[in-house]
């Protein structure tokens, strides 16, 4: 079935071109080489114009999944550095791709890129009340919670990896201030064993965690006491970064849906260093928003246990007959409720049988 008028590919053409280049990060120009090799006749520059025109077709299934995040009472986010665009010759511009996750039912990723810290591109002037931002101790995200009036709430794991970072300066010390984190995290496996939740769940944080929290802050405030930790120091900054921190590090304590963490964003940012030399250096803006599209849905599809290549068949077949405001939908996590059952297939379909 063809999706893009006057094109002669197939639906699942322009799906298998996407989900190789993005999902198992084969560079066009092998996957162009590969198809010359099976005796087909095509440029190197359709392929790129096919992957343009497919981001451009589920652009809207991507905005209404940020929309839907926007939404989340709790949006967890991270930032990863890109280069994209051209700054000078033999020279690209420094940006980012931000991965966001909103507790909206189910969890959604979203990667967008920007050439600046702006975390209010993405999430808005406002956000729901009640709302909680968690993130790591970048600035961008505490200005942007001043602004807003947002709870900010702060990364343990990212805490945690200054006293790891710090273990070569000053090993004891450092390794006294894993173990302490360490036992945070062991309540909360204690939680996920026990299928906790609600008010259940926070009470057993405040119980169990909230003790050990405490003796961590207290032991941080003695070791910066201590005399001879230059400002330098590994562990002094470590310590620094926690106790600067305190009231964001905790607010997971009285808050049963935020996580201590963002590790499932971390999780979401694993495609990109993968797939560095296939696309990370987009040579243009719109090449790398078009990247953030398809992994942005690619990763929501892992999310969701949802085959990508499926999804794509499926989607890009829906989405130019499908009602705008109903565009949501077409989210992975939507798509799964109404039509993964019975997903639209290509003409080629029953044939390749």
């Amino acid at each position: 079935m063809g999706v893009i008028e006057g094109s002669r590919a197939d639906v699942s053409f322009i799906a298998g071109v996407l989900v190789d280049k993005f999902q198992w990060h084969l560079p066009l120009y092998r996957q162009h080489q590969r198809l010359i090799e099976a005796g087909f006749k095509l440029s190197r520059q359709w392929l790129t114009q096919l992957v343009r025109q497919g981001a451009q077709l589920l652009e809207p299934i991507y905005d209404a999944q940020l929309e839907s995040i926007r939404a989340s009472r709790v949006i967890a986010m991270d930032e990863t550095p890109i280069k994209a665009g051209r700054a000078g010759p033999g020279k690209l511009k420094a940006g980012y791709f931000w991965p966001v996750y909103g507790e909206q039912a189910r969890c959604a990723s979203v990667l967008r890129l920007t050439q600046h810290a702006c975390v209010k591109q993405l999430l808005g002037d406002t956000l729901q009340d009640g709302a909680v931002l968690l993130s790591d101790g970048y600035a961008a995200y505490s200005r942007y919670a001043q602004a807003t009036g947002v709870t900010h709430a702060q990364c343990w794991s990212h805490t945690r990896r200054g006293f790891f970072e710090a273990l070569g300066a000053e090993p004891p010390a450092a390794d006294q201030a894993l173990k302490m984190i360490g036992k945070l995290y062991e309540v909360e496996a204690d939680i996920c064993e026990r299928a906790l939740s609600g008010e259940s769940k926070r009470l057993h944080r405040l119980e169990h965690a909230k003790p050990l929290v405490e003796k961590f802050f207290a032991w941080v405030d003695e070791q910066l006491a201590r005399t001879g930790l230059l400002p330098s120091n590994a562990l002094t900054k470590a310590l620094v970064y926690a106790r600067e921190r305190k009231a964001q590090l905790t607010v997971f304590l009285g808050d049963e849906q935020v996580p201590m963490d963002t590790n499932h964003l971390e999780r979401a940012l694993r495609p990109i260093p993968m797939g560095r030399r296939n696309w990370l250096f987009c040579w243009s803006e719109v090449g790398a928003k078009h990247a953030g599209i398809v992994q942005s849905l690619i990763a929501t599809c892992r999310l969701h246990g949802i085959e990508p290549y499926t999804y794509f068949v499926d989607v890009l077949q829906r989405v130019g007959q499908h009602p705008a405001a109903r565009g949501a939908e077409l989210t992975p996590r939507l798509w799964k409720q109404h039509f993964a059952e019975h997903p639209l297939r290509s003409d080629l379909h029953g044939s390749a049988r």
